[in-house]
């Protein structure tokens, strides 16, 4: 990411400074408002980013609504690299998804305009159940399904680094997700067969699954939802930004 974002800029603050300034206000889980108020009393923070002047909060906020998605995508990629050493492998992968709140209206002004909010963000993870590492991260607007998500989930994570065995639970439960697993990744799935009316068993890796099960492994795809539960706990579940490419970058952020 450049200094500036462009050559006309004041360069007052460079992209690097108002970057930490929103992380930061997302670490202590602040409004823009609040976090300049914040920053004006920490020497030490202005010190350690060389702020010689703390900016207004609305050049906290354009430079939120300016900067692109993928810088922070990148970010985290280059974050989740410090904890493997150069072709190192991943034992397991648990992937699972979750929900976070939508909390710009209230549901009695929801109900006094008769109209229907949104009250979520889908979004899926993939974890390292070796050291809790977040590797991929996939996010919609609207609530999909599991498997939807998946395909596109699972490839971005391989590039990422491979993983020997991926973790699913039964809402991934289909047999081109295991033949993209399988053949086109090269990796194991473990995911139970969901119980259905009839005993017939359609697939070829399914019929395999359903007799092969591992509930040692399997249950290791709980450390997904820790690691929901540490995200959500730490830093908040209920987003702040009302548009859906600020949500996600805040998603991100987190």
């Amino acid at each position: 990411m450049p200094l500036y974002s462009c050559k006309f800029s004041k360069r007052t603050y460079t992209q690097h400074q108002l970057l930490i300034l929103l992380l930061f206000k997302e670490y202590i889980g602040e409004d823009y408002r609040d976090i300049v108020e914040l920053i004006e009393i920490m020497d030490r923070i202005k010190q350690q980013i060389a702020l010689d002047q703390v900016p207004h909060y609305t050049t906290c906020q354009k430079f939120s609504s300016r900067i692109g998605p993928h810088i922070l995508t990148k970010l985290l990629n280059r974050l989740s690299k410090l904890f493997y050493e150069r072709g190192e492998q991943i034992p397991d992968t648990g992937i699972d998804s979750s929900g976070f709140t939508l909390s710009y209206a209230s549901c009695y002004y929801s109900f006094r305009t008769n109209k229907t909010r949104k009250s979520f963000l889908k979004t899926s993870i993939a974890v390292d159940s070796s050291n809790h590492a977040v590797i991929g991260f996939k996010i919609s607007r609207n609530p999909i399904h599991d498997v939807k998500h998946a395909s596109p989930f699972l490839k971005q994570c391989h590039r990422f680094r491979w993983s020997q065995c991926y973790v699913l639970d039964k809402g991934y439960d289909s047999e081109n997700l295991h033949e993209l697993i399988h053949e086109d990744i090269g990796s194991d799935a473990m995911d139970p067969v969901r119980d259905r009316e009839r005993k017939r068993i359609i697939g070829k890796y399914r019929r395999k699954m359903a007799k092969n099960v591992d509930r040692a492994l399997y249950h290791r795809r709980n450390l997904v939802e820790t690691t929901f539960s540490v995200l959500k706990r730490r830093f908040g579940e209920c987003l702040k930004a009302r548009k859906y490419r600020n949500q996600v970058k805040e998603i991100k952020m987190k």
